[in-house]
């Protein structure tokens, strides 16, 4: 009896050890896998962000070549001819590469900046268009304390003074942004040129799609209508 009896401990100490030998490989490759996938995470999250700064990068980096060529030709025509707004130009010109430049290394920025940046451009382009360069432009709400990814809304200006009608005083650029709580919403409209076949933006509209995508997922509304004279653009974020 005696044998049996140490026979069956011993059968039951064998199992035993045999059962925690497997349940210690169970637990150890868990936990490997939950490492595993972490380091995984964290190592796409890197990736990811990396990405994303990359393109805004590239998006800095995209400074249209006319623009800065048209502008520098006219604030040498204002110099030339001796005009009182050539350090104005020269000024908002300064103010728009300082901000792109300098100012725009962080994933967002003051909400403040980004209009004033925008409010730059607009006075730059009146400047090169000697004030016939026609835009509704209006501000509503509290903007102070919001940020906002940088670069993002001149796309849509840039786009309006390109392919629309700007030098009608009848039919101006109309250009809403309104700051409710963390809610902006942009609204701009512009009359087409007759002979505009492409009001899209291209390249540069595409760019600000993909960032939304990525940035703000989930959180903004972007409705495009492309109408026969009428081309406008509303853009409802979450900042």
């Amino acid at each position: 009896m005696r044998d049996k009896h140490h026979i069956l401990s011993f059968s039951e100490y064998f199992l035993a050890t045999i059962f925690t030998g497997l349940l210690f490989l169970i637990m150890s490759a868990a936990l490997k896998f939950a490492i595993d996938w972490f380091l995984n995470e964290r190592i796409q999250r890197d990736l990811e962000n990396q990405r994303l700064s990359a393109e805004l990068a590239f998006l800095k980096s995209q400074i249209n070549p006319h623009f800065l060529f048209n502008s520098l030709n006219s604030i040498y025509s204002l110099a030339y001819q001796r005009s009182e707004t050539t350090p104005e130009a020269i000024l908002k010109l300064s103010e728009i590469m300082r901000y792109m430049l300098y100012e725009c290394n962080d994933n967002k920025v003051d909400l403040e900046k980004e209009l004033q940046y925008l409010q730059n451009y607009i006075d730059l382009q009146k400047i090169r268009f000697a004030g016939k360069a026609y835009i509704d432009y209006k501000i509503s709400g509290t903007v102070d304390g919001q940020q906002i990814v940088p670069l993002l809304l001149i796309t849509f200006i840039e786009n309006a003074f390109k392919h629309g009608v700007a030098n009608n005083p009848l039919t101006p650029i109309r250009l809403l942004i309104d700051v409710d709580d963390a809610h902006l919403h942009l609204y701009i409209q512009n009359k087409k040129h007759n002979n505009n076949v492409d009001a899209s933006g291209g390249i540069g509209l595409n760019n600000v799609k993909r960032r939304l995508n990525l940035l703000y997922p989930g959180k903004y509304n972007l409705e495009i209508q492309d109408e026969e004279k009428t081309y406008t653009v509303e853009l409802s974020l979450v900042l």
